[in-house]
């Protein structure tokens, strides 16, 4: 367990996340709702989501805690055991997805922000990667119109932070995932990966 300021991170697995799901659930539908996913959330889709990476023996939940509420949610599992969507474009150029270790999300409420917390996710991810003897960490980001009229004044990515990380943009590695956004309605949505070769274990 880590700690931050007043929270507490822990990394969970498989059964020991199952009574944390809702909690996830409703935490990525608020996070989520925001710029520049603008994702209008379903608990009913929420569950199935993350009831698959709860049932990946190699998956990870890093949770953040302040008073036994969950205020910060991180996931990552073997990208083998995710979805066709993402498999795909990794199986048409590689690196080969049993190699790839895949970063599901970080959602953390504002409040929380600017802590570290953000970093400690990552850390931790990129350990169990590790731990698993997977040669690549990866993610996807959803791609916006610099334009777009809803992007919030003063907006900053975390793109720096990514590539600080060692993280590089790959935009041959994309995908198209649909999801309903607030007063839009289903609609598509492309991503792009962003790729890490890991460094062994020691």
């Amino acid at each position: 367990m880590h700690e931050t300021s007043h929270v507490s991170i822990r990394r969970l697995a498989g059964s020991q996340v199952q009574r944390h799901l809702d909690d996830v659930a409703r935490l990525r539908i608020a996070v989520f709702r925001e710029w520049p996913y603008l994702y209008a959330g379903d608990m009913g889709y929420e569950r199935d989501y993350l009831a698959a990476y709860a049932a990946s023996p190699g998956s990870l939940f890093v949770l953040a805690f302040d008073a036994g509420r969950v205020v910060g949610a991180s996931t990552g599992l073997p990208l083998v055991d995710d979805g066709p969507a993402f498999r795909a474009p990794f199986e048409a150029r590689g690196p080969d997805p049993a190699q790839v270790f895949y970063f599901g999300e970080s959602v953390l409420l504002p409040l929380y922000r600017g802590q570290g917390i953000g970093r400690a996710f990552f850390d931790h991810r990129e350990a169990h990667a590790r731990q698993l003897g997977h040669a690549w960490t990866a993610f996807a980001a959803v791609e916006r119109d610099a334009a777009d009229p809803r992007r919030p004044v003063g907006h900053r990515g975390h793109e720096r932070l990514w590539s600080g990380r060692g993280y590089t943009r790959r935009p041959e590695l994309r995908m198209q995932l649909d999801w309903a956004e607030p007063g839009v309605g289903e609609c598509s949505h492309a991503l792009v990966f962003w790729t890490r070769p890991l460094e062994a274990a020691t």
